[in-house]
Formats: structure tokens, C-alpha cells, sequence
């Protein structure tokens, strides 16, 4: 079994757990040592565009490479809202480079209720929002809004780890994507 480490922006659970189940799934022979560090996006606590929440990935992976020199896979992982076509949503951007190549993409989109999108727009931010809805407590630390609004049919982890494995796919078939779709770093 191979050692290799993985570096990721963030120190939530949902985040780190998602980036290591999604790399292990794709390269099984692999033991992956975990780093998590907390790394400033650029963008607002609570991004309100589509291009701002993927600035944010895009901006902490930079960040991350900057602070960790020696990972073989570094993730980012932005989470955000925008209306698409006056409808509320929320989604994530997530970036994921071996430090030569670089991947970005977009999570599947959440309908939000439009008590909570007003909240949002007025300066609220997701997480403590479904925090209060639910009455819970730290509920981006666990299936998020996500898990809240599908009855844990779908959680945060779950969508992140799915996006990581799609974006995973130039690594797993290098001779179909060479110089195609593998971004520069």
C-alpha cells in the first residue's frame, strides 16, 4: 500500500471526511494521510453568486498549495447561494489539484425556501440559519442544509465526495484526458 497525503482547506468533518472517502474510493491502494487547515477564500462568509462561491474554491485551493508544498492532492471546497432563473438555491464549488493539474466543479443545487433566501440576502449566512430552522446546533458540521431539506436522503458529504470522484476522472483515465481537460495549476 502506497502512502500519500492529501491536504484540504478546511477543518470541518464534512469537508475532510468527504475529500478522503472520495480519494480512497478512486485509488484503493492508496493510504492517505489527512492534513485540514483552515485557509481565508477571498470572498464573503456567505458567497451570493455562483462566480463568487467558485472564486472562493478557486482562491483557497491557491492558498492551500501555498501553505502545504508537499501533498500529492490538495481540495477546496466553497459552499454558496445564488438565484438561477429568481429561484433560491444553495450549492458548492470544489477544486482539486495534484499540484500540476487542477479540476473545478459544481455540487448538484438545493431549492431553498424562500423564508430562508430572504434571510440569506439580508445578511444571513446558511448554516446558522438551518441551524434555527431545525433547532440544532453546528449543522454545517454535520449533513447541512442539505441533509435538513431531503430527510438526510442526500447529505453534505455524500454530494461533495460524489463531485470529488466526478472531477477525479482525468486522474483515473490520464491516456483519454491528456492536455484535454486536466486544467493547469
Amino acid at each position: 500500500m502506497t502512502l500519500k497525503k492529501l491536504a484540504v482547506a478546511s477543518r470541518n468533518p464534512v469537508k475532510l471526511n468527504a475529500a478522503h472517502s472520495a480519494l480512497a474510493r478512486a485509488f484503493g491502494q492508496t493510504q492517505w494521510q489527512l492534513e485540514g487547515l483552515g485557509v481565508a477564500s477571498g470572498v464573503a462568509e456567505q458567497p451570493m453568486t455562483e462566480a463568487e462561491t467558485r472564486l472562493g474554491a478557486e482562491n483557497r485551493l491557491t492558498a492551500l498549495r501555498q501553505s502545504v508544498v508537499d501533498a500529492d492532492f490538495y481540495v477546496a471546497i466553497e459552499g454558496g447561494y445564488d438565484r438561477i432563473q429568481g429561484l433560491p438555491y444553495t450549492f458548492a464549488y470544489i477544486a482539486i489539484s495534484d499540484g500540476l493539474h487542477t479540476q473545478v466543479g459544481r455540487t448538484g443545487t438545493l431549492p431553498l425556501p424562500e423564508s430562508v433566501a430572504r434571510a440569506i440576502e439580508a445578511g444571513g449566512e446558511l448554516g446558522p440559519l438551518m441551524d434555527a430552522l431545525f433547532q440544532q446546533n453546528d449543522i454545517k458540521q454535520k449533513g447541512g442544509a442539505i441533509g435538513a431539506l431531503t430527510d438526510h436522503l442526500v447529505d453534505r458529504t455524500g454530494i461533495y465526495r460524489d463531485t470529488l470522484c466526478l472531477l477525479l476522472a482525468p486522474w483515473l483515465h490520464p491516456e483519454l484526458y491528456r492536455g484535454e481537460a486536466l486544467g493547469n495549476a
